[in-house]
């Protein structure tokens, strides 16, 4: 399976999208300071993710909620609740 992921951090509230196709040790990576764009502002917690079967179906939902302001706007406003805890 391969995965598009939303994580929050709990130091400033910021959002970070991304895929992967191993869920748990990429959010490990993330709360440990492991990623470069991420580091500063953990800890964080797992807002939204999506599952495929195909590598190259969430790389392109992932460029689509990056490209597209309206499609994560979309996505926001779906799991509005869960931004909020």
């Amino acid at each position: 399976m391969f995965y598009v992921y939303l994580i929050q951090s709990k130091r400033d509230g910021d959002l970070y999208l991304g895929s992967t196709a191993d869920l748990r040790q990429r959010f490990s990576l993330h709360n440990r300071g492991l990623v470069p764009s991420t580091r500063n502002r953990r800890p964080f917690k797992l807002i939204y993710y999506e599952a495929y079967l195909s590598e190259s179906d969430a790389r392109y939902r992932e460029h689509n909620l990056k490209l597209r302001a309206n499609a994560l706007n979309q996505l926001k406003r779906r799991i509005m609740k869960s931004l909020q805890t």
